[in-house]
């Protein structure tokens, strides 16, 4: 049991450091390797590792994922950073236009691939104006944090709270879209607030040029892409097949293509994420094996913090969700709640409190993550202090938000 302890509490330090510390192992490595090491201890069986897995959140975050990518290959996210680079106005214009344009497109697809092929245009957009990139690269972050936290596909542990409590598309969208959709306006807000000085560069100022966007948009792939996506959606609502099976379905149609590669769309799709999320489904079956989880919740509630209550998970969900990361923390609670007529209560709190925590800090969400790696690589460095100072911010007010919310409405 020891053993069992040690492996666990070392994968999720790596899941809160956003790596092993002393070694180059990131958190998919710390996850895939705790998991071997769970077997090779004779911690959980070969047989139970593959079982703890659940195959049907990994098939419809795959799938989705291939959803997202349609749109990437497609040049749907280029053609649309073309049109908000046209628009002639002030920068907290702007940067409603793409608080808004984030917050809703990371409520229809996966938010970690909008950011992903939005993060270098964004940086175009606004060196093109003589912009500071920052307030519009976080405002575009932090939206789709809290935007993908307004419905099932919003992001990966929105899937996996809702295959884990059996919630419907309609149940976690009436939970959780109104304080999701609030939460942009003070996002625009708070950035507005802190930018209001800062919104130019100096001419003198260098910066690794960004190379121009090229409008390609193929009009029938995403219009293909968007009936498809609009299908997904309806038959999440009005069916009874599985989602796992309509993702892939749906999937299946996309790839199925003449004039795209498949291999165009598969490279988008996050191999990494997927890898850890499996890792994690093994360590923490071998972890809850042992018997400390319930423990642990049984202790809680005899000090009174139940997490079947919505607002004690709400709570738990934001505080666990900074230090380990929001998919990690949801795939460690959803197993041990029990919904007892409010699943979709318990839904909105876990996608909620992850979702608006993760802009605290950097290493919160793989979309923080992103977007700081990725402007880094275009010569727009975004500190840990700095992103910290406006993601505080942001996640301080829309977690008091959700807080009344969960209160007065749920």
């Amino acid at each position: 049991m020891t053993l069992t302890i040690i492996v666990f509490l070392l994968v999720y330090v790596a899941m809160g450091f956003g790596k092993l510390p002393g070694f180059k192992v990131d958190r998919t490595g710390a996850a895939i390797i705790g998991a071997l090491a769970m077997m090779a201890a004779d911690s959980i069986t070969p047989p139970h590792a593959w079982n703890a897995i659940d195959y049907r959140t990994i098939g419809m975050l795959f799938g989705l994922m291939v959803v997202s990518a349609s749109f990437v290959v497609s040049g749907f996210y280029s053609w649309t950073a073309n049109r908000v680079a046209m628009l002639k106005v002030s920068p907290p214009a702007l940067l409603a236009v793409l608080i808004g344009v984030g917050g809703i497109l990371s409520a229809l697809l996966t938010n970690d691939v909008v950011v992903v092929a939005m993060t270098p245009l964004l940086v175009s957009i606004s060196l093109s104006r003589g912009l500071n990139p920052i307030p519009f690269l976080l405002g575009f972050c932090f939206a789709a944090n809290n935007g993908a936290a307004g419905s099932l596909i919003g992001s990966p542990q929105n899937m996996i709270a809702a295959q884990g409590l059996d919630i419907s598309f309609v149940g976690l969208l009436e939970a959780s879209a109104i304080p999701a959709l609030l939460s942009l306006p003070i996002t625009w807000f708070v950035l507005v607030w802190l930018y209001r000085k800062r919104w130019y560069i100096a001419k003198d100022e260098t910066q690794t040029t960004v190379s121009t966007m090229q409008e390609n948009l193929n009009v029938w792939e995403t219009t293909k892409a968007g009936v498809i996506t609009l299908a997904v959606i309806i038959a999440f609502i009005v069916s009874d097949i599985p989602r796992e099976l309509i993702a892939l379905t749906a999937a299946g149609f996309l790839l199925l293509n003449r004039s795209i590669a498949s291999s165009d769309m598969l490279k988008l799709v996050d191999g990494n994420l997927l890898l850890l999320i499996m890792g994690l489904f093994v360590v923490n079956a071998a972890f809850a094996s042992t018997g400390i989880p319930q423990q642990l919740l049984d202790d809680l509630r005899t000090h009174g913090v139940d997490l079947n209550n919505p607002f004690a998970l709400f709570l738990v969900t934001g505080v666990l969700s900074t230090i380990v990361g929001n998919n990690p923390s949801v795939m460690l609670l959803v197993p041990f709640l029990t919904p007892d007529g409010n699943a979709d209560a318990l839904g909105a709190a876990l996608v909620l409190g992850s979702g608006f925590s993760s802009n605290l800090l950097v290493f919160g969400s793989l979309a923080g993550i992103i977007v700081v790696e990725q402007a880094a690589a275009y010569g727009v460095k975004i500190s840990f202090s700095e992103f910290a100072k406006s993601g505080g911010v942001v996640a301080a007010l829309c977690m008091i938000l959700a807080a009344i919310w969960i209160v007065l409405v749920l």
